[in-house]
């Protein structure tokens, strides 16, 4: 996904939000529009100031050396300022908060596509929930900071600066004492920036926690209501909401003692510029230009003081962020990959390995298949057989050894060439919230409605689909939830038949269906399979018993290879788990 995936992960908040800022820049001329716009804000602002000390002077009498036409000339200028001043403001705050909301929009939508090239492996040790929580709350918390920051920087500095310089125009030495505590304000900033970012952290972590018990507790509601465990998953859920809240709380009341500092240290700054003007010789013009600016400082120093909260806070989103964007696409197109060209003549396993990390799961797998027979894979619960297969679309790459097409490593052909070739019908049906007919033409977004049809018809769904209300157009509900197990299977196979893929791997295809409608699914899988080659898991011997070649895998090895019969008359484990199934009247495998 670009450099970023190549950077290292920052280890400060001011080189995390520089690199989030990196994001910006492709919008320089709004944020220039922006800042422009700011700059008019910050100059009439000090229009409006100087303008109000001229109208006072006028209406106290004070100015009265000044002829009508310039009085006329003050009063109207200073609504003018006041226009120049809303105007400013408002395209100021549109252009650069668009660029903050435009930016992040592409973090999200860069993290959602870097998720989608990650490997299996990535998934299988992070929580689903935790990652739902970096693309939708992390982006959430870094969108507020991104805009918000930006928008003070490009007004607030030209504020501040015009009305300092109003302040020093108007008078020196009651510059000097108004001023003199502001740098103070920065202290209780700085002490409190880091408790906001080590809170805000803990409490995105937190809410990952906390969306990872609802994602489990909602695709899990059956098993939760069976087992009547409401209460025990309320009590969970009650108990990550509370953490969140303590941590949300640490982070306000750091957030919220600074502002009560500045303002009782302003206060001492206003009450010293009271005494003093009490002693000096000021003008009533002075005095209410020197209170306005006084006023008019508050805003600016206001923001810009907390603009270090809010990177600190956003900072720790941001982390969490730039953690998924830097874990490397572990499958990738090797340099000089081509595309796949031709038939299949032949798959090789050639001395195959895989680990998960450092823990070995398949052993020195070495089969071949010619193209058009059927290899089917049985063995105990982890002993590696769905590895085995999702090495062949490269879900995994091997840790050792090769697979080949016709003679040549996989790794050399493009990824999605390779899986253009693969159709794939696994145990754990995945359906989408759409529509039958889209979920069939999944992958295949040219497909005629006639070309649907006819695959679920050569599924056996066809019949099922046109009963319900809206037929193809029927929404089928999140993972196929108002469909029965048989017929969202029956769809998946529908899905793989209309691909028409040289290659099929079915992981346990049939597992899910009662025997009446295995018999319609096979039967459609008998005429799919025809001419294509075949990787089966079956826990259902009538899938696998006319298979070239079947190999028994044990801890990762294969223990046993040969048809149904030599591997029956070799009286081994094959034949030990047979004799189990044929005994219970079971599908044990």
């Amino acid at each position: 996904m670009g450099d970023d995936s190549q950077d290292k992960v920052p280890k400060t908040e001011w080189q995390t939000y520089r690199r989030l800022i990196r994001y910006a820049t492709p919008y320089w001329r709004r944020i220039l529009l922006g800042t422009i716009c700011g700059a008019l804000f910050g100059g009439s602002m000090a229009g409006m100031i100087v303008g109000l000390g001229k109208v006072v002077g006028m209406v106290f009498g004070t100015d009265e050396q000044l002829a009508w036409g310039a009085k006329i000339a003050i009063a109207t200028i200073l609504p003018l300022f006041a226009v120049i001043r809303g105007a400013g403001d408002f395209l100021s705050r549109y252009f650069i908060e668009w660029v903050g909301n435009r930016t992040v929009m592409d973090i999200r939508i860069r993290l959602f596509a870097h998720l989608q090239e990650l490997s299996l492996a990535f998934y299988q040790r992070t929580k689903t929930g935790e990652l739902i929580s970096r693309v939708v709350n992390d982006t959430m918390m870094v969108e507020r900071a991104v805009a918000g920051v930006l928008a003070d920087l490009a007004k607030q500095p030209f504020a501040l600066v015009a009305v300092v310089a109003v302040l020093l125009w108007n008078n020196l030495q009651l510059a000097v004492v108004g001023l003199i505590l502001f740098p103070i304000c920065i202290v209780p900033v700085a002490l409190f920036g880091r408790r906001v970012r080590r809170y805000a952290k803990e409490g995105q972590e937190k809410i990952a926690d906390l969306v990872s018990i609802l994602q489990e507790t909602v695709v899990g509601v059956r098993i939760v209501q069976a087992f009547s465990m409401e209460e025990y998953e309320k009590s969970r859920f009650r108990k990550q909401c509370g953490e969140v809240f303590n941590r949300l709380m640490k982070v306000m009341k750091a957030r919220a003692s600074v502002e009560p500092i500045i303002v009782a240290i302003s206060t001492m700054g206003i009450s010293l510029f009271l005494l003093y003007t009490r002693e000096a010789e000021v003008t009533l013009s002075e005095f209410v230009v020197f209170a306005a600016s006084l006023v008019a400082l508050y805003e600016p120093v206001k923001k810009l003081t907390r603009i270090h909260l809010q990177i600190q806070q956003s900072s720790a989103a941001a982390e969490r962020i730039f953690e998924i964007l830097d874990t490397p696409i572990a499958v990738v197109n090797r340099v000089g990959a081509v595309p796949f060209e031709g038939t299949i003549e032949e798959i090789e396993f050639n001395r195959v390995a895989f680990a998960y990390d450092s823990e070995p799961v398949l052993r020195d797998i070495r089969f071949k298949v010619e193209a058009g027979q059927r290899v089917a894979f049985v063995g105990g619960s982890g002993a590696g057989k769905t590895t085995l297969v999702s090495l062949l679309p490269r879900f995994y790459d091997v840790t050792g050894g090769s697979v080949r097409i016709n003679g040549r490593d996989i790794r050399d052909y493009t990824i999605d060439s390779l899986r253009k070739l693969i159709g794939i019908v696994t145990q754990d049906t995945i359906l989408f919230n759409d529509t039958v007919a889209n979920n069939i033409a999944y992958g295949q977004s040219d497909a005629s409605r006639e070309a649907i049809e006819a695959a679920a018809q050569r599924a056996n769904a066809h019949d099922f689909i046109t009963a319900m209300q809206d037929g193809y157009e029927t929404v089928i509900g999140e993972r196929g939830v108002r469909l029965s197990g048989g017929q969202c299977q029956r769809l998946a196979i529908a899905r793989a038949i209309l691909r028409n893929p040289p290659i099929l791997i079915l992981d346990e295809a049939t597992s899910a269906l009662d025997t009446e409608s295995e018999r319609q699914v096979q039967a459609a899988l008998d005429e799919l399979m025809k001419d294509r080659t075949v990787f089966a898991i079956a826990h259902r011997l009538s899938t696998i018993i006319h298979a070239h070649q079947i190999l028994v895998l044990h801890k990762g090895e294969i223990v046993e290879r040969g048809t149904h019969q030599e591997l029956l008359a070799q009286g081994g484990h094959y034949k030990y788990l047979y004799d189990l199934q044929v005994e219970d009247g079971e599908e044990l495998w």
